[in-house]
Parts: structure tokens; C-alpha cells; sequence
């Protein structure tokens, strides 16, 4: 037996759920330090799990195999990874503070094929390795986010979405609001950001170089000076950070159970999507300034 034969066995026999087990296991103890605020813990915890071989390789398997976009190539060309490449990229995976720009394509919006929206795809190496810091910041988050936020979170989805809207609706008489967010993912300021995420140097880095890396089309370079990289995995998760916060803020403009209603936020995704329900005005029977 050759020796990539003998890799491809050994891809295929790892231990997968056990190797899903002992990530879990870690990303709900980095879940339990954020709710109980012990940040040093959290910002360890973290590290532990970016250095996990566990964690490592579970990142390579979600981009290479199991995700819906895993034949898109960066701007590399590389489209697929044989189980010894597989590998081979998750003993490389390591933070650097480097990254390759992505590629932009444009793909039709849903609601408006004529419209095009881009999207920026990361080679094969960023996207593992946005997986894996993913996976070592997303139970801080899911501690911290709004109960009222919907989209793009694990165990979450529109229905869930309709579901609270229509909880909230159906006893009395309300107005509902849709609202869209232009351009979310696009103008999100990257200094704001990464002052907000409050990650350990290495990530805080490794977040930067990201953000920076710019994009190329059709051969050309443009610089990113702000937004995320749309279509890379960890590019939700930043856009839910970035819009953290705003259903408190509406609460202490518009405080409940006063003369003039209440106001309850739903907040979801694909498209990014707003929510916003009030029960009918009490006296002048539309929104207040």
C-alpha cells in the first residue's frame, strides 16, 4: 500500500465523533466563562481550542467537505483537497497575521435577478482557518447576542424568526415595520469592529489581516477599507457582532409599556432582515419621532 493510500485510511478512520465531542465540550466551557464574565478564562480557552488538533481538523472537514460551497476556488484556483492534502493543511493550520485577498463573484440576487450582489471567496487556507477562529469565538458570542437575533446563528433560522413575530402579533393590533439593511456586510467599519470583539492579540491580528486583504477581480486588486469578506465562513459571525447591541439601543430610545407602545425587534437574515412590531399607538395611532 502506497503511502497516500495509507493517509486516505487515515482520514476516513478519524475518530469524527469523538473528534466533534471534544470541540463541543470546549466551545460550552468558553460559553459558561462569558456568562459568568471571567474573560481571562474565555481568551485561554480560546487559544487551547485554536491549537486543538480536534479543532483543527474538524475545520478542514467542514470547509473541504461538508459545506455547500466547498468546490469554489480562491483566487489560488484550488477547488478540492485529496484526504493526504486534508491532511497536510490541518498540521499548517496556525495563525500568521497574513492573508491571500479573496475572489470576488457575482451571483443574482434572490428577490432581484436582475441585480447582482458579490460575494468574496478565500482560498482554500483562510477558509479553514476563519472556520477555526469561527469555532473559538462564536460560543462567546452566542453568550452575549440578543435573544431576539436570528439570523446566522446555530440553532436558528427564519421560522424561528416568524415564529417570535407572530407570538408577538397575534393577541393585539400592531404595526409591523420591514426594514433592510443596504449594503450590511459592505460598510461595516473594520477598526470599530475589531474594537468591539475585544479577542485576544493573535485573533485581534489574524481578524485584521482578513479584513485587509482586499480583492481581486477580474485580475485587478482593489484595497478593502471596509466590510467583511462576504461568503468567507466566519463573515455572519462578524456581521452579527458588528450589529450587536442595536435592540438595546431601541429600548432605551423607546422604552415599553409607555403611553406611546412598545417596540419589539426581530432581527434575522437571507436577507438580512428587520423586524420591528409595536402594538397600536395609544393616542396618535402611528410611530412617534
Amino acid at each position: 500500500m502506497t503511502t497516500n493510500e495509507n493517509l486516505m485510511d487515515e482520514w476516513s478512520a478519524l475518530p469524527w465523533k469523538d473528534i466533534e465531542r471534544s470541540v463541543f465540550k470546549l466551545q460550552q466551557r468558553i460559553y459558561r466563562a462569558t456568562k459568568r464574565g471571567d474573560a481571562t478564562t474565555v481568551h485561554k480557552l480560546q487559544r487551547l481550542l485554536i491549537n486543538s488538533r480536534s479543532a483543527k481538523l474538524l475545520a478542514v472537514r467542514r470547509v473541504t467537505q461538508d459545506n455547500q460551497g466547498k468546490r469554489t476556488a480562491g483566487v489560488d484556483g484550488v477547488k478540492s483537497l485529496t484526504p493526504p492534502q486534508r491532511l497536510a493543511l490541518s498540521q499548517r493550520l496556525k495563525l500568521t497575521n497574513k492573508a491571500q485577498p479573496v475572489r470576488r463573484v457575482w451571483i443574482p440576487k434572490p428577490a432581484q435577478p436582475n441585480e447582482r450582489r458579490a460575494l468574496g471567496i478565500p482560498v482554500m487556507k483562510d477558509r479553514a482557518l476563519q472556520r477555526l477562529v469561527q469555532s473559538a469565538l462564536e460560543p462567546e458570542w452566542e453568550a452575549r447576542f440578543e435573544p431576539n437575533s436570528y439570523g446566522f446563528r446555530p440553532g436558528r433560522s427564519c421560522h424561528d424568526a416568524i415564529e417570535a413575530i407572530f407570538n408577538t402579533i397575534c393577541l393585539k393590533p400592531k404595526y409591523a415595520l420591514e426594514a433592510d439593511i443596504e449594503k450590511c456586510f459592505d460598510r461595516i467599519a473594520h477598526r470599530e469592529l475589531l474594537q468591539k470583539i475585544k479577542a485576544g492579540p493573535c485573533i485581534r491580528r489574524q481578524l485584521k489581516a482578513w479584513l485587509k486583504a482586499g480583492v481581486l477581480d477580474q485580475g485587478q486588486w482593489f484595497p478593502t477599507e471596509s466590510g467583511t469578506m462576504q461568503g468567507g465562513p466566519i463573515s455572519p459571525l462578524l456581521a452579527n457582532v458588528a450589529l450587536h447591541g442595536i435592540e438595546e439601543a431601541i429600548a432605551q430610545k423607546y422604552p415599553r409599556n409607555t403611553e406611546r407602545g412598545s417596540i419589539h425587534l426581530k432581527r434575522c437574515a437571507m436577507p438580512m432582515t428587520w423586524w420591528f412590531c409595536t402594538r397600536t399607538l395609544k393616542r396618535s395611532g402611528r410611530f412617534g419621532n
